[in-house]
Formats: C-alpha cells, structure tokens, sequence
C-alpha cells in the first residue's frame, strides 16, 4: 500500500522520501564513479610517429632487404627526426606520401624508390584505417561517458529534489477531505508535497460514495475548491477516473503563469518543404517547452534532420531529462549517427510557470529575443551547431519574465535576409518599433519584414509566445 493510516502515514512517508533520496544519491555517485574511470585519454586522434615508423619498416623489410644504402628507418628512430612527422602530415593532407616529399638523398640514392613508396603508402593506408575504426570506438566511449554523466546528474538532482520538498500535507487534510465528502467522495489518505519552486503535488487514494463514476479532472477541480482556489490537474500517468473501487491519482498543481503561442514560416525559394522544425509544449514538470532546429541545407532530407532533433529532445525531456541533458544527448546522437546524419542548430527555451523564469539553451542557433517593458533584450550564444563536436556544452542563459513579456525566437534565415552587417540590431530595432500585439500577429510581422528586406534566400521560420499571470 502506498499510504498507511493517519498520523503515522506522513511520518513513513517522510522516511522513505528521505531513505530513496540516500539511495539515488548513492547511485548518482557510482554513475558518475564509472563515467570517470573511462575518460583515461587514448591517444588515437593522429597518426603518431610510431605508426610512421612501423610503416618505414615494413616498407624496408619488403622492399629494401638488406640492402646497405639505405638509412631512411634507421634515421627515422631518432627522436629529432624531423621528416617522419613531416611524412605523415603530408599523407594526411594528401592522401598519399608524393615522391616529392621524401628526401632528396632518398630520391638521389633509392634503386627502388617507386616500390618503396607504393609499400609506403600501403603501410599508411592500412594505419589510417586501423585508426579511424579506434577513433570510432573513442566517439563511442566518450558518447557512453555523456550518457553516463547526464544520467547521474539526473538521478542526483531528483534527489535533492525529493530531500527539499516539504510536506504539507495538515495544512489542508481537513479541508481536502470535507470537500471531498461534499462530492461524494471519501479520500481515505493523502500526501502533499511542496517544491522550492512553490509547486505542489497531491497523492491522494478515495473512492466515490455513490455508485457513480467521476473524471479525474472532475476531481481535479474540487481540489482546487479546497487548497486556495488554485487550479490542479490530473497527472499524465495517472488514473482517468474516480469510481468505487479505492485507487491512487496523482495531482499537479497548475502554474502562477500562462503562455500562448504563435509561429510562422516560408521554406528557401524554389523549395516546397522547410527545413527548420519546432515544438511547443508543456512537461510534467510545469515547464513550458519551445525548441527549434535548423537542418543543415534545405528540402525534405534538412526537414527530416531537424525534425528528428526536435522529436528526440521532447522525447527526453517528456521523460524527466533537464534541457541541458536531453540536448547533450541528442548531439551524442548526431555524433554516432556519422555520413547519415547532418548537424543541425538548435534553440531551446523553457519557463518555469510557477516563478516566470526563463532558461534558454543554445547550440548554434540564432539570437532570441525578450520583448518586456524596458525594451528588447538581445540573447545570443557560439555558433557550434548540433553533431560537430564532442563533448558540446550548451550555452545556457536565464531571465525572469514578467507579466505581458514575449519571447520571439528566429532561425538564421530571418536573421540572413535582413539588410546591413550589424543583423541582430537590425531586428531588436524592429521588434522594439512594434506595437502592442499577441504572439501570432508578432511572429506574422516579423516574417514578413524579412521576406521584404531580401526574399526567402534560406529557410525562414519565427516562434513567439507571450507570458501572462493568471487573474
């Protein structure tokens, strides 16, 4: 059972919040143990001089014999060789050691100079080969190390999480259950929960009195006539409906804010299909969620790409991953997906709506915009996009909305088709021109001010959502 009776009940609870934070920390630290003994550095990026050195070798033993006028390998074992690093840069440029490289005593000397560089080269290719396959497996140590990380950061921040939050369940038995009884509902237990944010959580196990049946959101609402008014809805993962039979829902209390939304798009001329893609949602956790990614190139395959990115980020964080973690993953992702998979720039942006903070996170991606009353705020990062580099830390920036800002966020094609270097400014400049306006008709106008400074050169796409305290 998950709740016993009375007192006692809060007192359990609070044990075992307490034991399970111990444990998840426990493992936090043995994640993040494991993660560490992996990142002894392999040297495995280069070609390195003792990979030029056994190439000499096997060249000479296949070609040179015991052939006495040759000292090119055994020069080459000094630890000032100078022309074996130059040998092996030249092939990595090349492709191929040229006879030109070589020495000029070699070229003067060598009786079979040609075989020499052909087994030369064979040599090489063969150590090129072995080392991309280990600089493959590297890329997918250090992505299993992310992973590894991520997931510990996770567990570790439910944890305090889980240590911090309050119960608060005797300020609001009594009322909650007379409510209740009212309804035609008996809640038999009930557990409170009150996070740093000041978001609150109810578990509560009743049953209808009766013989009818009730939705959860039914029982959502009568909670909010119970605990100040506030409005409360019923969990994803919880159950539909009350009815005779005693079960467990779960309740989420909403937000002190409230977004709305708006977007609006043109794909790059002489194309059909945009290739930037985005999201808006809201998580479980009260977070309002707008990502949008900007494929590689343009068309259906950069359509695909992004998408991809965006569905995998809301797919992580939908799971309970922070932004940060769900975009290091993803670019874990892009990394090993290798020739099949294009980077993409991503802008993430997340607002608590219990405390009206706003958290972005870049990779890449153009700059975004905070429309408030005294004025427009300019928020821009690097220009590293998704799936080039390993490991990528995201830019992350945070801001505290107020009631009636807006957040608008552009690809880099609006930016592109904007007249004068300076295109940031350009477009700060006409965002703070605007009048008052809601989200849709911000993202409209944003659009068609930069069709008309230079037509769709490149794929266009704006989002804008304004935030609002609820009355």
């Amino acid at each position: 059972m998950l709740f016993s009776k009375g007192k006692r009940k809060r007192l359990d609870m609070a044990d075992v919040n307490v034991y399970t934070a111990a444990r998840l920390a426990d493992l936090a630290a043995s994640l993040s143990r494991l993660a560490k003994s992996f990142t002894e550095e392999i040297d495995g990026r280069h070609l390195t001089k003792e990979d030029g050195a056994a190439a000499m070798q096997t060249a000479a033993a296949m070609v040179c014999g015991s052939c006495s006028r040759c000292n090119l390998y055994q020069d080459s074992a000094r630890e000032d060789s100078y022309y074996l690093y130059y040998l092996l840069r030249a092939f990595e440029v090349h492709g191929a050691v040229r006879m030109e490289d070589m020495p000029l005593l070699f070229r003067q000397t060598c009786f079979h100079k040609e075989r020499y560089l052909s087994q030369l080269n064979s040599s090489l290719g063969r150590a090129t080969m072995n080392l991309s396959w280990k600089n493959r497996f590297l890329e997918s140590r250090d992505a299993v190390v992310v992973q590894f990380r991520e997931l510990a950061s996770i567990i570790e921040e439910f944890s305090h999480q889980m240590e911090r939050a309050a119960d608060v369940t005797g300020q609001w038995e009594q009322a909650v259950k007379r409510t209740f009884r009212r309804h035609h509902m008996l809640v038999e237990n009930m557990l409170v929960l009150e996070y740093e944010n000041g978001q609150r959580e109810a578990y509560m196990t009743m049953h209808t009195t009766h013989g009818a049946c009730l939705t959860s959101r039914e029982a959502a609402a009568v909670l909010g006539q119970a605990m100040d008014r506030r409005r409360w809805y019923p969990a994803r993962d919880s159950k539909a409906i009350v009815t005779r039979q005693s079960g467990t829902l779960r309740f989420v209390e909403e937000g002190k804010y409230q977004m709305l939304w708006g977007s609006a798009r043109a794909p790059r001329q002489g194309q059909q299909v945009s290739g930037d893609s985005y999201t808006f949602f809201r998580n479980v956790e009260g977070q309002v969620i707008m990502s949008l990614a900007d494929g590689m190139g343009w068309g259906e395959q950069a359509s695909r790409e992004s998408e991809r990115v965006v569905e995998l980020t809301e797919q992580l964080m939908e799971a309970g991953f922070t932004a940060r973690s769900s975009l290091k993953l993803v670019n874990t992702v892009l990394l090993l997906a290798g020739a099949e998979q294009h980077p993409a720039a991503v802008d993430l942006v997340c607002v608590d709506l219990h405390t009206g903070v706003l958290e972005i996170m870049k990779l890449g991606a153009a700059a975004s915009f905070v429309m408030g009353q005294d004025g427009v705020e300019l928020l821009d990062s690097g220009d590293v996009p998704m799936g080039i580099l390993n490991p990528v830390e995201p830019a992350l920036m945070s801001k505290k909305l107020w009631d009636d800002d807006r957040i608008v966020m552009v690809s880099d094609g609006i930016l592109d088709a904007l007249p004068g270097e300076e295109k940031e400014q350009v477009l700060r400049e006409f965002l703070e021109a605007l009048p008052q306006a809601g989200p849709q008709e911000i993202a409209d106008q944003v659009l068609a001010f930069a069709q008309s400074s230079g037509g769709a050169r490149d794929d266009m796409t704006v989002l804008a959502a304004g935030i609002w305290e609820k009355g």
